[in-house]
């Protein structure tokens, strides 16, 4: 059986078992979460840079998702960092490593994912090999869910990007597993570093990157305009995935 490892464990995340393990507790919330949740959960976004950065906010999507209910299968959406993509990346077989030990693909479930979506999907195990933006979730999924399977997804940023979502959701209303979606994104990556000051430099400058930029694409999202968010991400700089 083939297995992905680890690509970025000691880089965005702990490398040893035991401290990847405490750094996630250290993330997750400390109690109940009384926020309001729906009932069942379907889908969850969650960021993806370095735990030290981000991670307490995927600890707490997650946490969110335990406390309401049990999941069989997280289908991953990445973003596309490390290779040219025209199409949806699809990880079909085997397993993925990480520190907390080895989880396995959801095969039927991606068999599935692929027929339904073969105009913009395909099958790139090769590709998936350095990209950071599924793996940095999977400890998490490791931890909280541990007979979980997983169906990892890179999508490009490109029109059919909602159609790739679209063929999940088929595949999805076909299956009788208990599936979450989870989409793996940055926001604005605003600064000097990133090229991007439009705003220019300093505590206003950053508010504007969170209570604007974030929040237009967030509001977006949370409305279903699906159609919208490629365009968005690309014209403002709001989101990488």
């Amino acid at each position: 059986m083939s297995v992905r490892m680890a690509a970025v464990a000691g880089q965005f995340y702990e490398a040893s078992p035991q401290a990847c393990q405490e750094h996630i507790r250290q993330l997750l919330p400390e109690g109940p979460i009384d926020a309001q949740i729906p009932e069942t959960i379907v889908a969850g976004v969650v960021p993806h840079a370095g735990w030290v950065f981000s991670g307490d906010l995927a600890g707490l999507v997650f946490a969110s998702i335990k406390q309401q209910q049990s999941v069989d299968t997280f289908v991953i959406f990445g973003a596309v960092h490390t290779v040219m993509a025209r199409r949806g990346l699809l990880y079909d077989v085997g397993q993925w490593g990480t520190p907390l030990g080895t989880i396995d693909i959801d095969e039927d479930l991606a068999d599935a994912i692929l027929d339904e979506g073969t105009d913009f999907i395909s099958t790139d195990t090769g590709g998936h090999s350095r990209e950071h933006s599924i793996e940095v979730q999977i400890p998490f999924i490791q931890y909280l869910f541990n007979q979980a399977k997983i169906v990892p997804l890179m999508v490009p940023p490109m029109a059919q990007a909602p159609e790739i979502g679209q063929a999940v959701a088929r595949a999805l209303g076909a299956c009788d597993k208990k599936v979450v979606c989870i989409a793996s994104t940055d926001l604005t990556h605003y600064g000097p570093s990133y090229g991007f000051t439009q705003m220019g430099v300093g505590p206003e400058a950053l508010k504007w990157a969170k209570e604007t930029n974030d929040k237009f694409f967030i509001d977006l999202t949370l409305t279903m305009q699906a159609d919208k968010l490629v365009d968005t991400a690309q014209m403002y700089g709001s989101a990488c995935g």
